[in-house]
């Protein structure tokens, strides 16, 4: 294989994974990172790679990326982009501030689209492939997950219609979709809850103080048991390089099963699982307050 391909989110991870991978098949990387010691770092382990500063919510960062990334891979355009930059944000609905909402939209679905959209030209001149990283909770929802979960449903209703929109120039898009995966943050997740409850007033603390916590341990304890970054990794080169691309690849144990379970059980089913498994039987609240 050659070409240039560009991977965002490439400092950890999935993203670093799969940079690796892709520059072991022959392609030319460049992986986006936002911090400089972070761009020193990806091109100390990893030489095939080159690093490219990116912040995916800034327009001028995203303008300088796109001018370093057209230079560098010149009239031939762009073999491929993946969309791989995102974070996580979980909270109780009723105490979510509309501000740190919007941030979290700005990472998971604004900036990678802005970014794509950027690109467009250059991926354009190569037929180049665009692979978004969604997740299987682009169609699985779990209590407290509402802000990443509903991300993931937007991204993957943006990467669709994009790949209807894209289809009269024949540039593939592909979302891959893992499930349970151990990285670096699944700490973060327990460290940002912790915050959360510190942060909640007394009535905050009398509603979420427990239910929050322990959802969030069985939720991280679950990921803690996922597969490896690289699983998904293997993923994205395959929707890189399959000759004829998939519309969505599922990663990661049970990613199918979960997908096929969540579109065909009918809610209350649903509804009563999760409660099961995370603590949260319906009207025990009620009864615990009486």
């Amino acid at each position: 294989m050659t070409g240039v391909v560009v991977v965002t989110g490439a400092s950890s991870g999935i993203g670093r994974d799969s940079a690796r991978l892709l520059a072991e098949a022959g392609y030319r990387v460049l992986g986006t990172v936002r911090r400089d010691p972070d761009a020193r770092e990806l091109e100390a382990q990893h030489p095939g790679i080159t690093a490219v500063r990116l912040d995916v919510t800034d327009a001028d960062s995203i303008e300088q990326a796109r001018a370093t990334i057209d230079a560098a891979c010149g009239p031939a355009g762009l073999a491929g982009l993946v969309n791989n930059a995102g974070d996580g944000l979980a909270m109780p609905l009723e105490f979510l501030e509309a501000e740190p909402l919007r941030r979290h939209y700005e990472v998971n679905v604004v900036g990678p689209l802005a970014v794509t959209r950027a690109l467009l030209p250059a991926l354009r001149r190569a037929r180049g492939r665009i692979v978004f990283i969604g997740s299987i909770g682009g169609h699985v929802v779990l209590p407290f997950a509402g802000p990443l979960v509903s991300s993931k449903h937007a991204l993957t209703a943006l990467a669709t219609a994009l790949r209807l929109e894209l289809r009269p120039w024949g540039l593939p898009v592909a979302i891959v979709e893992p499930t349970t995966i151990a990285s670096a943050a699944v700490g973060k997740l327990e460290e940002q809850t912790a915050r959360s409850v510190d942060a909640f007033d007394d009535h905050g603390r009398e509603l979420y103080g427990e239910r929050f916590p322990a959802a969030i341990r069985t939720a991280v304890a679950h990921e803690r048991r996922g597969a490896e970054p690289v699983v998904v990794a293997r993923v994205v080169l395959r929707a890189m390089t399959d000759r004829r691309p998939r519309t969505r690849y599922p990663a990661g144990p049970g990613a199918r099963g979960a997908e096929v379970l969540w579109r065909l059980a009918p809610d209350r089913l649903l509804d009563a699982l999760m409660g099961r498994v995370f603590g949260l039987r319906r009207g025990s609240a009620v009864r615990d307050a009486g």
